[in-house]
């Protein structure tokens, strides 16, 4: 590990305060675990490796000499899947550019990322397909999901329900909007059965370039999409004590959206860690981790959802399976360690010593 911590590294982060999920769950937390000192990247300043988030300037670093400084890019949204002249792909860089994110305008945002990803030295992206993607315009590219750290602090042992059945939801309050998927399956559902949303999130946030922009109350969103919604501020100390009082997690998908449908699957693990069975839109990557561990809950259609739910609500020994089946195999197959090696092969690789191949299939050997 002494290779690392002579290491001279920047970092663009997501937020200054490092509490975005992006930084506190990926690199940041890699950081602390392998003692890497950092600092926030200055363009002005020589490092031996700088780390950039999507929130990085790739105007700029994409035209950064090769030479001395080693760049990797935490590439982790399907940006690629996107339609070129998609209004929302045509407006990002020019959004960018007068918000000075990017000193330079970049009409074609795609372009941009792809001149990102073959300026980079390494990129870590978070599906298979997103790596892909990316490896014809990198090929030395890394499938990292989040590292969910201090967040588990308590797991669910009693799947009883009360009269009134408990949902939970986790997310950017920017997603809150996903709920409508399911909308009116739930408003079938409640015919039958009462129950409460409890949503946990942020209490306010921007709509735009990382919650930056546009500032909004949650509550009025919450109040919008249904009455039966309690809000939670979204707390690591909190978090898994609230998750585990309620009795099904709800990760419904926009499965039409190609950012939202390309996620992978950390929501799905985060929840499994604490015991807790899941529901969830059957995207590429929450469809292949259910059938990985042996679950059939992920929901592509509308009548997928009103049977999945009907059943689960109905049926304690069968929450208790799912819950204790994906607690068990998030831990077997996405434990701490193994994630924190693959980081340590994405700095290793800078020097030539990765197998990339190898990296994805099995765990890695501990530095010599």
């Amino acid at each position: 590990m002494k290779f690392l911590r002579e290491l001279l590294v920047g970092y663009v982060p997501y937020s200054l305060t490092f509490e975005y999920p992006g930084d506190r769950r990926r690199f940041c937390y890699y950081a602390s675990k392998r003692n890497i000192r950092f600092e926030i990247a200055k363009p002005s300043q020589a490092y031996d490796v700088v780390v950039l988030t999507q929130a990085a300037d790739i105007s700029f670093w994409s035209q950064y000499p090769r030479g001395r400084t080693k760049i990797v890019f935490d590439f982790i949204d399907s940006y690629l899947s996107v339609p070129t002249l998609s209004p929302k792909n045509l407006l990002r860089g020019v959004a960018k550019f007068a918000t000075r994110q990017n000193q330079r305008l970049l009409l074609n945002y795609t372009r941009g990322l792809k001149e990102m990803c073959r300026r980079a030295d390494a990129t870590v992206c978070s599906t298979e397909e997103q790596r892909q993607a990316v490896l014809h315009f990198c090929p030395n590219t890394h499938v990292i999901l989040d590292v969910h750290g201090t967040a588990v602090r308590e797991c669910k042992s009693d799947y009883a329900v009360d009269d009134v059945f408990h949902f939970v939801w986790e997310g950017l309050p920017g997603n809150f909007r996903h709920l409508l998927e399911i909308r009116e399956v739930l408003e079938s559902l409640r015919r039958k059965c009462p129950f409460m949303i409890h949503a946990i999130t942020d209490l306010q946030y921007g709509r735009y370039l990382h919650g930056q922009f546009a500032k909004r109350n949650t509550l009025n969103d919450a109040r919008k999409l249904s009455p039966h919604i309690r809000l939670y501020a979204w707390h690591e100390h909190t978090f898994s004590a609230i998750v585990r009082s309620c009795d099904l997690a709800l990760i419904p998908i926009p499965l039409q959206d190609p950012i939202c449908a390309g996620k992978p699957e950390n929501k799905l693990l985060l929840f499994w860690r604490i015991g807790m069975p899941v529901l969830a839109s059957a995207t590429a990557a929450y469809s292949r981790a259910m059938k990985r561990s042996g679950l059939a809950m992920a929901c592509a259609t509308r009548e997928d959802w009103q049977a999945a739910l009907e059943y689960y609500t109905s049926h304690e020994d069968a929450r208790k399976q799912a819950g204790q089946r994906g607690k068990a195999f998030a831990e077997e197959e996405y434990s701490e360690e193994s994630t924190l090696l693959l980081w340590d092969e994405v700095f290793r690789s800078l020097h030539g010593e990765s197998n990339v191949e190898g990296a994805q299939m099995t765990s890695l050997h501990t530095w010599s």
